[in-house]
Order: C-alpha cells, then sequence, then structure tokens
C-alpha cells in the first residue's frame, strides 16, 4: 500500500504546481492593478477582492499567500484575477492582523518577468456586513429609474430593498439609519405617493414630515439615539445646468430649515433658533449621546446671490430630549471666512471625531470636483484634510461603521463622472485613515463598465432582508398613495 500512497502523493502536489513559472528576470517596479488593491487594510470579513492586472502581457501569473503559505494561483491570458470566496476566506483567517502578499508575473515575448511583491493587511476588526445605497444614473433625466438595494459585503449578493422602475413612480430619494440598525430606518418618497415611510419597533409607517404654514416637508435626516425622534432639514432645491465647464449640473437650497418629528406622537418639534428666514440649515446629525445636534448653516440668500457666493459653516446646538427642547446654536467651524463650505457632518460612534465634506461652495458636494473629506477632533478642536483619503476628484457622502473602525465614502475618482463606494480603515487612537479601497465586486472589471452611480452608502449590522415581513411592509408603503 505505501507506494501507492506516495504515487498518489506525489500526482497531488504536481496537480497542485502545475501552473508555477519560473521567472526569467525580475524588476523593482510594482505592478498596476485596477482596483487599486495594493498597501491597502481589508477587513476580516470582507469578499474576496478580485482585479485586473492593467500591465500589458501575453499572459499572467498570481500567487496570494500568507507567510511560506500559498492559498492561491491563477494562470491566464487576461490578467484577470478572480479569488475563491474559500480560499479567501481561509487566508483571512489565517492572516487576521498580519500582512499578506500578492506576487504577479508577466509573459511578454516569451520571458516571464517578475514584479515587485505587493503588501495587504488583514484586520482583526470586522466591518458591518451590509451596504445599502441608491443606484441610479448620474444626469437628472432617468430619476424615474433607480433603487435601494442591499449588498452583503462578505459576498457578493445584492438584494433591492426597493426598486423604481416605472416612469409614473416616486423618487426615492434618503435612506436613514439609527445607529447602524437595519431595524430603525427611514426612506423619504417624493412624488404622487410621497411621503416618509419610517421602520421602527418592528412596524412601518408612512407620514407627512411636514404641517400647514410649511412650504417643504423634511428631506434629509438623521435619527436620535433614543430611535424617537427624527431630524430633518427642509429644503427647496433648485438645479442648475451649465452647457461648459467641469460643472455641468449645479444643485442649491433656496431656502432650508430644521426641524424635529417626534415618532411617537407624530408631531413636529422646532425654534425660530434654527427655522426662520434669516438663515438656511441643513444637514442634521446627531452626537452620540442625543444631547447635541450638528448641522450646516449658510446666510439666507435672494434671486439675485450668486451660487458661488454661498457658503455654510457647522454649527451645533443642544438638545433636551425629556424637555423637546433646545439651548443656543453655536458655530464651530467658520469655514465661509476661508471662502469654503461644508456638508455631510457624521460623527464617530465614540463621540471623539466629526467627519465633513469641504468643497468651495454650495453643499451639494457630489457636483464638486474640488470636495474632499475632513476630520475634525471634537475634543481638542482640531481639523484637517484627510489627504489619506482624497483624491483629485469627489470625495462626499460618508458614514461611519458601528464600531468607528471603518468608514464608508462616496468618490468619483475613477472617470469623474460615476460615484463609487469606498471603504477605509479607521484608528480611534491617533485619528488617522488607512488607504481607502473600492468595494470588491465579482467582476474584476465592474467599475469600468456599470452605467449607474452609488449614492448614499450606509453601514448596517444586519440584512435587512432577515425580517421579511418588515420588508414586505415597506413595499407596500411605497405603494400606498396616503399616509397613517
Amino acid at each position: 500500500m505505501k507506494p501507492c500512497i506516495i504515487l498518489l502523493y506525489i500526482l497531488l502536489m504536481t496537480a497542485c504546481s502545475q501552473g508555477k513559472i519560473t521567472p526569467d528576470a525580475c524588476t523593482d517596479k510594482p505592478p498596476t492593478l485596477f482596483p487599486d488593491y495594493t498597501d491597502v487594510t481589508f477587513p476580516v470579513n470582507i469578499a474576496p477582492p478580485n482585479f485586473q492586472i492593467t500591465e500589458v502581457g501575453d499572459e499572467y501569473y498570481t500567487e496570494i499567500g500568507f507567510k511560506d503559505k500559498v492559498f492561491f494561483t491563477q494562470k491566464n491570458k487576461r490578467g484577470e484575477i478572480i479569488i475563491p470566496l474559500k480560499q479567501w476566506h481561509k487566508l483571512t483567517s489565517e492572516a487576521a492582523g498580519k500582512d499578506f502578499y500578492i506576487r504577479i508575473s508577466i509573459r511578454q515575448k516569451e520571458r516571464w518577468k517578475q514584479y515587485i511583491e505587493i503588501r495587504n493587511s488583514i484586520s482583526t476588526e470586522p466591518i458591518d456586513p451590509y451596504l445599502v445605497y441608491r443606484l441610479l444614473y448620474p444626469g437628472y433625466e432617468l430619476w424615474n429609474q433607480m433603487g435601494i438595494y442591499q449588498r452583503n459585503l462578505t459576498t457578493y449578493e445584492e438584494l433591492p430593498i426597493i426598486e423604481n422602475k416605472s416612469d409614473k413612480s416616486a423618487c426615492m430619494n434618503c435612506h436613514t439609519f439609527c445607529q447602524n440598525n437595519p431595524e430603525t430606518m427611514m426612506i423619504h418618497i417624493r412624488g404622487n405617493n410621497g411621503g416618509t415611510i419610517i421602520s421602527r419597533n418592528g412596524s412601518v409607517g408612512k407620514v407627512d414630515v411636514k404641517k400647514t404654514g410649511m412650504n417643504n416637508g423634511g428631506t434629509y435626516a438623521a435619527w436620535h439615539p433614543n430611535r424617537r425622534y427624527i431630524a430633518y432639514s427642509v429644503n427647496e432645491i433648485q438645479q442648475f445646468f451649465h452647457s461648459t465647464g467641469k460643472k455641468p449640473i449645479e444643485v442649491s437650497d433656496r431656502e432650508s430649515d430644521l426641524i424635529v418629528w417626534d415618532c411617537e406622537t407624530n408631531r413636529l418639534i422646532t425654534d425660530s433658533l434654527i427655522y426662520g428666514p434669516e438663515w438656511m440649515e441643513t444637514f442634521p446629525s446627531w452626537s452620540p449621546d442625543g444631547k447635541t445636534l450638528y448641522f450646516c448653516r449658510s446666510k439666507a440668500i435672494t434671486p439675485q446671490t450668486s451660487l458661488d457666493s454661498i457658503y455654510y459653516d457647522l454649527y451645533k446646538i443642544p438638545f433636551d430630549a425629556q424637555k423637546q427642547t433646545f439651548g443656543k446654536p453655536e458655530c464651530i467651524y467658520e469655514a465661509s471666512t476661508l471662502q469654503k463650505s461644508i456638508s455631510f457632518p457624521r460623527i464617530s460612534p465614540d463621540g471623539n471625531f466629526l467627519m465633513f465634506t469641504c468643497s468651495d461652495y454650495g453643499n451639494f458636494s457630489i457636483w464638486h470636483p474640488e470636495s474632499e473629506l475632513y476630520l475634525l477632533n471634537l475634543q481638542n478642536g482640531n481639523i484637517r484634510n484627510m489627504q489619506e483619503v482624497n483624491s483629485d476628484n469627489v470625495e462626499s457622502f460618508h458614514t461611519w461603521s458601528s464600531t468607528g473602525k471603518w468608514f464608508v465614502f462616496s468618490s468619483k475618482r475613477v472617470d469623474g463622472l460615476w460615484a463609487h463606494p469606498l471603504i477605509a480603515s479607521f484608528n480611534p487612537e491617533t485619528g488617522c485613515a488607512g488607504k481607502p479601497f473600492m468595494v470588491p465586486q465579482k467582476d474584476p472589471g465592474f467599475y469600468k463598465t456599470f452605467t449607474k452611480t452609488f449614492n448614499l452608502p450606509e453601514l448596517i449590522t444586519a440584512p435587512i432582508t432577515e425580517n421579511k415581513q418588515s420588508l414586505k411592509q415597506i413595499r407596500n408603503k411605497l405603494l400606498s398613495s396616503s399616509p397613517n
């Protein structure tokens, strides 16, 4: 029996090493990959980061491994590397907290050239396993072709929460969760069946966040940590179109204010300090303890105000949840003095950092190529440009993971037209982020051919579809013509 066992072992070893190559030459140049999965830190539970080798060659050979163990090899003529889920999760399990390597050799004119080894690392910190986003075309004409989707970040599974495929359907605007919890969410709908769908405490309702005398209803929302209140901005939004230039579309508020919706009594709470003709307030965001509401504020404008002279500063205002009263507003970053404007303030779960988007003017940063992410240290007041994650194109909407160890944001860095979701690690001790990476897709060339933009990415700790009854209720409320 022993000779048979030895022969079987030799055959198995031969089969495993059949694709291996011996390089004829080496170079100290790193290979170029798309997406750029080099020198990044991946969550331990992320799906395999499939990629394309964009170097010219006749054949490509790739090894991925940890220490002296090779977990995956692939040789093909396309330069597309698709990593099996099983092998990838074996690698992430063993390499958690450490680096792993990608070794690439390319055959050019019958000679194999080995490139310098790529190093990435696997964090022991998992990321919230689900990402919810809206998919739509990047223009304004096809607003009726959109949907809100849920992506499993540990695999490639994507499921629709709500889709809009009829030109009679409403515009599905904002979706918002309370502290990354899928059981407490809100979706705002515009159009004939418009209203605000609120899923809370196991029930789903549709309400009209508006009262007599208000010109506009609630739009951009933020859940209070106690899950009873939702802060909204009420905005009158206009679009402007340019025939030339880098900004073909401009979007601006003509007026905006803040309100708070009480989900238990279905009534609105506000104050003249944050609601009135003197100022425009928008993009509310609560502190983790619920005692402070952060928001963006600009001076009110007139029909003669030029768009490039509208600047938003960062403010905060105390809120007493028991008494349902507000304190005095306070400006904590006067960006207007620098002729800059901020939007999307988001506070880390530990309450120590506030991330926001900074652009040259206005607050619809998705249309501003100069838009970048900034970080405010709420402990010492320091503000800095997050150069480690920014690019030379749009960086915009962003949200923290439930642990504060990761965040996701929208970026148009690939082509300046489509916004894609990127993830970056974050160190709460240093306030520094890791190199961002694009959310992995099964098809390595996905981001080069997909013609919809990813909008409002939100991380959640569990799937919405886990509660199928709630999901059914949400879809039914979308079709309902009247609020509760």
